[in-house]
Parts: C-alpha cells; sequence; structure tokens
C-alpha cells in the first residue's frame, strides 16, 4: 500500500509540474503588456519601463517561473499587481465564499440525485423511470446560467425570498447561507442530472450480479436488495464523479458568481483577466488545478483501500 501511495504521490507531483509550466507558458505569450495596462495609453515609456522593473517582468523568463514555482511551495503566490497585497490573501479571502458554494451545491446534488437515480433503478423501463430520466436530460441540457436567471426572477425579482446577489459576508452564517442558496441551486442541477444517471446505471449493473440473485431467492424484496446489497456497491463509481464535480464546482463557478455577484475565486479570475493581472490569474488557476490533482489522488488511494486488486502490480 506504501509503495502504491508513493507511486500515485509521484504521479501527482509530475503533473503539477507539468501543469505549472504550462500555465505560466500560455499567460507568457499572451498579448499586451501589464505595465503598460495598469498605467494606460499615454503612459511614457520610461515609466512603463520602471514599472516593469518593479513588478519583476524584466526578469529572465526561467527566473521568473522558477521563482513563482519556488513561492508556491510555501504558500506565497506573489504580490498582486493591480491590487498591491499579495495574492495568498486574495485567494485567501474569495476561497471563503468559493469553498462553501462548492460544498453546499455538492450537498445538493448528491441529495437530490441518489435517490432519484435509486428510484428509477428500482422502477426500470417504467413511466416513472423515463420521467425521472427525462428530468435528468433537461437538467443537463439547460445552461446553469440561464437557470440562475430564472430562478433571481422566481424568487428575488417574484417572491422576494432571496436577494438577487451580493453576499454579507459569514458574520450572520444564516443571511451567509441564505445568500448561496440560489447559485448553489443553479450550480447542483447540472451536476445532479448527470450524477443520478450514473446511479441508475450503476445501479441497474449491479442489480445483475449473481450475489443479488442469490439474495433475492433467500427471500428478499428487490428494495431489500437494492438497499442492503446493490446500493453500496454502486456507490464506487458514483464516489468518483462525486470527487471530479468537487473540482468542477469549485472551478467552474465563474459565471454563476457573476451572475449573483459573489466575491468568489471565480469573480476574482475574470476581474484579474480584465485587469492583466496575470500573477492572480496563474495563481487561482494553479490552484484549481491542484485541487483537480489531489481529488483525484484522494479517489485513487480511497479505491485501493476498498480494492486491493488495485495494489497490486501490473505483471
Amino acid at each position: 500500500m506504501t509503495l502504491f501511495v508513493l507511486k500515485r504521490l509521484g504521479s501527482l507531483l509530475a503533473s503539477l509540474l507539468a501543469a505549472s509550466l504550462v500555465i505560466f507558458l500560455v499567460l507568457e505569450v499572451l498579448p499586451g503588456d501589464p505595465a503598460a495596462f495598469m498605467l494606460g495609453l499615454n503612459a511614457a515609456p520610461d515609466t512603463v519601463a520602471a514599472l516593469r522593473d518593479q513588478l519583476g517582468l524584466n526578469a529572465p523568463l526561467w527566473a521568473r517561473y522558477g521563482g513563482w514555482l519556488a513561492g508556491m511551495t510555501v504558500g506565497d503566490f506573489g504580490i498582486s499587481y493591480t491590487y498591491r497585497v499579495p495574492v495568498a490573501d486574495l485567494i485567501g479571502a474569495r476561497l471563503g465564499v468559493s469553498l462553501p458554494l462548492a460544498i453546499y451545491a455538492l450537498t445538493l446534488s448528491t441529495l437530490i440525485a441518489i435517490p432519484m437515480g435509486a428510484l428509477a433503478a428500482a422502477s426500470r423501463n417504467s413511466p416513472l423511470d423515463t420521467g425521472i430520466m427525462g428530468v435528468t436530460q433537461l437538467g443537463i441540457a439547460v445552461p446553469n446560467f440561464w437557470f440562475a436567471m430564472l430562478l433571481v426572477l422566481a424568487f428575488s425579482v417574484g417572491l422576494r425570498w432571496f436577494s438577487a446577489g451580493g453576499f454579507p459576508g459569514w458574520d450572520d452564517p444564516y443571511a451567509a447561507m441564505k445568500a448561496l442558496t440560489l447559485p448553489a441551486v443553479a450550480l447542483a442541477l447540472p451536476q445532479a442530472s448527470i450524477l443520478a444517471r450514473m446511479m441508475r446505471s450503476a445501479l441497474i449493473d449491479t442489480l445483475d450480479e449473481d450475489y443479488i440473485r442469490t439474495a433475492r431467492a433467500k427471500g428478499l424484496s428487490r428494495g431489500q436488495a437494492l438497499r442492503h446489497h446493490a446500493l453500496r456497491n454502486a456507490l464506487i463509481p458514483v464516489l468518483t464523479i462525486m470527487g471530479l464535480q468537487f473540482s468542477f464546482l469549485l472551478a467552474g463557478a465563474i459565471i454563476i458568481e457573476n451572475v449573483f455577484f459573489l466575491p468568489g475565486l471565480g469573480r476574482l479570475v475574470f476581474q484579474a483577466i480584465n485587469a492583466r493581472d496575470l500573477i492572480v490569474v496563474r495563481s487561482v488557476v494553479m490552484l484549481l488545478v491542484f485541487a483537480v490533482v489531489a481529488v483525484n489522488f484522494i479517489v485513487d488511494v480511497t479505491y485501493a483501500l476498498v480494492d486491493p486488486r488495485l495494489r497490486r502490480p501490473v505483471t
């Protein structure tokens, strides 16, 4: 098991190193000078050159990459060109919105998807199954930003149950969770649809296994066999999707955060791109890549704990 974890850890570090190089180089070749953008079109060339030197943009490419990489290992992402504060502080403040939002959305999608998928599998090929699959297909097809605007029109403008946007902070936890509810529902809709379809498929495959037939032969009803035997095994591929969904929810909420004016990571990236604050964009994207790779690593290790066959070397 130790060798398996070390191999996966080595793969994780290699993936992060490759991703950091790609992210750095892609942002470096983008047109435009951050210093000139900050000073405006009428800035004198010597002023632009002085600002470039102050921001460290005149250093060699390899030196800037090495410095950024070394700083990330100790949690130092550099200084924002626009805000002139440590990027780590900006990210930490915005994570206080994006991370709870991702957890909230994943919780909602799980609470919706698992029962729907199990119900569809238990009533396979029935009108109920067809109806649930039709709803999930609609949930996948509908863009979440359009669904978010419908939620605003219905529950903010019409019923006035929720605010249309903004975030009051965590001083009042109830108000904070209320402000995150509509964005979480908008994010959860497509994820719940995908998860429900995966749950149905995994359960149907599991219900056709021999041990389920044996359980039924011993007198268990279809529902009892599903709850006590099939559900646990069917959750293994579903957990993989859930792990990937969490990474997506953390990284993919840019549009939703802008619809609801939430001060999260997505809105920070959007503002940094507009301001050509490349060090913020670079660091946030790298953090999101780390989240995706780390979740995959945790899923791989969890699988190995559950199924010892995965720890055996390939011969």
